[in-house]
């Protein structure tokens, strides 16, 4: 081409690849220490140059391109309810399980386990978030099946191996397997209890199950758990946890019969199904009619995921309108030392370690079984957390999405993926309403939940004015919701942000430099607080905060 044509491109960022994620990321090298998993720091450099790399970053753009497509039959007719996927997916998702992004915390229960396989799924998961749905579904499905015995003996040491093994096999001829769900159905959706599935007793703890699912996602796992209304000698037994195998043992296909694939906004390489259940063979989790008792850890431990996505997002974002800025000019100066920008981007900054770090420290809630004050803490701090970090996902995508202009309104850059992708976190295992009146059954059903909550809290106490007059407020709005029950609805997404916020607000102390907590809190919580990014408070040394990013 001639010179001077003026099609050169100038003044254009170069690929952001070839970049360690972890090591890039001194918020989150920190946080993985302060927590406890120092010891993992080299794994996690390793994934962090992986995800980085040219060639993941695209696997993830082509596994959204060529999202999976339904396979009903084979060529000859018969039926085969298969979902096939782009090479890319399926190296992608095979990189999550040998770094052990699903079942580490697991497979080797030491200090800070927990805490190390979120931060590799917090990797793994800013480059490309839809393989970590299965990925989380599997981690948390554990949580569910470890007490099942006559489950655990055969599928628990395929469930905590490294090995990814996509083939439709029994669980004995495999050294690893995924699990996904199928709880919701048309008729209810999150109110589980109207499910009209129908599982019969066979004896000896195996059902055949008929019925729908509207949503089950992540359909070519190996097994699922299912809810159903249960059935044993004419007697009714309630909503039962079952678990269904794809393949039975003999090798034959359970019935599992795909309608179609969920056209959604995001998540575009991972596949969500409508199915039906015609005679499929299942077998009891838990007990009896304790179907949602049998799932809720698995479902606390997704939501757990759903803050650790949200903020894997909300990393990305950051990362890539920094990228942006500090090589783009404009109006004579780098967009990165205009102070309009600088503020806009360092704002967007603090929301992402704010998210990370609350994301962190329920990990290690989590894996942290014998403290009764985590314990506690997590049946609160889980759905408040889901909440109100899930809901600001999306305007700080938008926000990032709008920091590149143009470039990053097109299909060509991450951010439009990220756009897209953010909402799923505060929709999937409960929306706004379900997890606001969750925290209020927390309240209620676990009275120490309350305690805990404020003894994490107290451990800042008197270290910001601004935030002890926040936390006042929400002890207070805690008490009267309290004192009136009838009133606690309307007032439980009120009470769920509070809580959220004092808990970010809290960690920030803890845990970042002075400025960016001090920062933090004043811009969400201060009198003078804006409604949208970049306003923060007067003196606030934005660009310091940028260095740290």
């Amino acid at each position: 081409m001639a010179a001077g044509t003026g099609t050169e491109p100038t003044n254009q960022a170069p690929p952001r690849v070839g970049i360690d994620e972890f090591g890039a990321n001194l918020a989150l090298t920190e946080a993985v220490r302060i927590f406890g998993a120092d010891w993992a720091a080299g794994s996690l450099h390793e994934v962090g140059e992986l995800v980085g790399s040219e060639d993941f970053q695209r696997d993830a753009e082509k596994a959204h391109v060529h999202p999976p497509v339904a396979r009903v039959w084979d060529r000859y007719g018969a039926r085969i309810d298969e979902v096939d996927y782009d090479e890319s997916y399926h190296r992608v998702i095979g990189q999550a399980v040998a770094h052990g992004a699903h079942t580490s915390g697991w497979a080797d229960p030491r200090e800070g386990s927990g805490v190390a396989r979120a931060a590799t799924f917090l990797l793994f998961a800013q480059v490309e978030p839809g393989h970590a749905c299965p990925i989380s579904m599997t981690h948390a499905a554990v949580a569910s099946l470890k007490d099942s015995s006559w489950i655990a003996g055969e599928w628990m040491p395929r469930l905590l191996t490294r090995e990814y093994d996509p083939r439709m096999l029994p669980a004995a001829e495999k050294n690893g397997v995924l699990v996904g769900m199928a709880m919701t159905e048309k008729q209810g959706g999150s109110d589980v209890r109207a499910n009209r599935t129908e599982g019969v007793s066979l004896g000896g703890g195996s059902y055949q199950i008929d019925g729908h699912k509207w949503f089950c996602s992540a359909p070519m796992s190996d097994a699922f758990l299912v809810l159903a209304q249960t059935r044993s000698g004419g007697t009714d037994e309630g909503l039962s946890c079952l678990f269904v195998p794809r393949v039975l043992a003999d090798g034959t296909r359970n019935p599992f019969r795909i309608q179609r694939l969920k056209d959604k906004l995001g998540n575009r390489s991972n596949a969500s199904a409508e199915i039906e259940f015609e005679g499929t063979i299942a077998t009891l989790v838990g007990e009896p009619g304790r179907g949602v008792r049998a799932i809720i850890e698995m479902v606390q431990r997704t939501r757990l995921d759903c803050v650790l996505g949200t903020a894997a997002g909300m990393r990305q974002s950051v990362a890539e309108a920094l990228w942006h800025a500090r090589h783009r000019s404009a109006f004579g100066a780098l967009l990165v030392d205009q102070p309009a920008m600088t503020a806009v981007l360092a704002d967007l900054a603090l929301e992402s370690e704010a998210a990370m770090l609350a994301g962190l420290r329920l990990a290690q809630a989590f894996e942290n079984e014998v403290s009764e004050h985590d314990t506690a803490l997590r049946r609160l701090a889980t759905p408040a957390l889901k909440y109100w970090v899930c809901k600001r996902g999306s305007h700080h995508a938008y926000e990032a999405m709008e920091c590149l202009g143009g470039n990053g309104y097109t299909e060509s850059f991450p951010l439009a993926r990220r756009y897209r992708e953010q909402p799923v976190m505060a929709i999937w295992e409960g929306s706004g309403n379900v997890i606001a009146l969750d925290v209020l059954r927390a309240l209620s059903r676990d009275t120490d939940s309350a305690e805990a909550l404020s003894a994490e809290l107290a451990k800042t106490r008197g270290d910001n004015a601004v935030l002890d007059a926040h936390v006042g407020r929400t002890l207070g709005l805690l008490r009267e919701i309290a004192a009136d029950p009838d009133a606690a609805q309307s007032q439980a997404r009120r009470l769920t942000e509070s809580l959220g916020l004092a808990l970010q607000g809290s960690l920030m102390l803890l845990h970042a430099p002075g400025r960016n907590a001090d920062a933090f809190i004043a811009a969400r919580m201060g009198e003078d607080r804006g409604s949208q990014y970049g306003v923060l408070p007067v003196g606030t040394d934005a660009a310091a905060i940028l260095e740290r990013h």
